[in-house]
């Protein structure tokens, strides 16, 4: 399925109906008073929060909705029927825009949970509803008002406890499809990754995270350059970042001090949020040199990095360092209680 995070549609609330200008004609009633009936409202547009669903791409092919029209009232005060509400399922971690204002009308982050986008319009009134002394037999009505009219952004942003963060080809697929039931495509060349792929790794039987594996960043990502500026913002909502960076073997390899600093320009450029989240520095590829050389290597870049906390090193095709940083990571989200979304 074509991952699609980003979609602009039309939403139509329905109009109300009109009220009714009626009275009551009955045998031995010659001048019976008004008794037209109000109109039906119109339906809303409303948007429903679905956890199956993890791409917008739906929109791509279908752009204007529009819910149910109310129906006008009727004699003998018969009110009209209110137009059907018209929900439409998004994914979670969807943020909704009014184009026109640039206003965000809300977020949606949980399963089954609605927000209304367009309101429909009010049903019209009816002619009992102008009876007065000085006028016994109104032929006054109202119609029904009109529904909401929006041009809307829906914005995807994934839903995850732990965001990985690398430039290309830094072992992210592969350290997701090792450590959870993901099978992202991998192969050697920068941007395997297309789009968001998400993993979740089981704890025990009741308790799991959420990692999500975010397409590679390149130098000048937040300006756009690449694909990077349309992922970063996925990094937004996860609790915790594993900065990847590769480890080298050999000559001709990418310099992994260069990595990690122009990736953390890249952070603070996009967004001030990104740059205060929890971060922890992750060497991979541990397997393609001997795992002595390997911890010198590791230990000399994180000093060289001016990194003073805990760091890791994994191979994800042995298995190395996999539990440790996978029991670290839940002690961390687990014993945190705030919300990060």
């Amino acid at each position: 399925m074509k991952f699609v995070d980003e979609v602009k549609i039309t939403v139509k609330a329905g109009n109300g109906g009109s009220g009714s200008a009626s009275f009551r004609r009955e045998k031995f009633i010659a001048f019976g008073g008004p008794d037209g009936g109000d109109g039906g409202h119109g339906g809303h547009i409303i948007l429903e929060g679905d956890q199956g669903l993890n791409t917008l791409v739906d929109f791509r092919h279908k752009r204007r909705f529009d819910a149910q029209n109310g129906t006008s009232g009727k004699g003998r005060q018969m009110y009209g029927k209110g137009g059907n509400d018209l929900i439409i399922k998004v994914p979670t971690g969807t943020e909704v825009y009014d184009l026109e204002t640039d206003l965000k009308l809300g977020d949606i982050t949980e399963h089954k949970q609605q927000l209304i986008i367009a309101d429909g319009g009010k049903g019209g009134l009816g002619n009992m509803h102008f009876k007065s002394s000085v006028n016994r037999a109104p032929k006054q009505f109202t119609s029904g008002e009109q529904g909401q009219l929006r041009e809307i952004k829906l914005e995807l942003k994934v839903l995850a406890d732990v965001g990985l963060l690398g430039f290309p080809n830094a072992g992210k697929s592969t350290f997701v499809n090792a450590i959870s039931k993901a099978t992202p495509k991998i192969a050697d060349y920068p941007f395997t990754t297309l789009y968001p792929a998400l993993g979740v790794v089981p704890i025990d039987t009741d308790t799991s995270f959420v990692v999500a594996d975010i397409p590679g960043i390149i130098e000048g990502a937040a300006e756009g350059a690449g694909l990077g500026i349309q992922f970063l913002k996925h990094l937004q909502r996860t609790g915790l970042l594993l900065h990847m960076i590769e480890l080298p073997a050999y000559e001709g390899m990418s310099d992994p001090i260069e990595q990690y600093h122009q990736l953390k320009q890249e952070l603070i450029k996009f967004s001030e949020q990104l740059k205060e989240k929890k971060r922890w520095l992750v060497f991979t590829k541990a397997d393609v040199t001997t795992e002595a050389e390997a911890k010198e290597l590791a230990a000399n870049y994180a000093q060289e990095m001016g990194w003073s906390d805990k760091y890791y090193l994994i191979s994800s095709i042995n298995k190395y360092g996999l539990n440790e940083l996978i029991k670290d990571i839940a002690a961390y989200l687990f014993s945190e209680e705030d919300d990060w979304l």
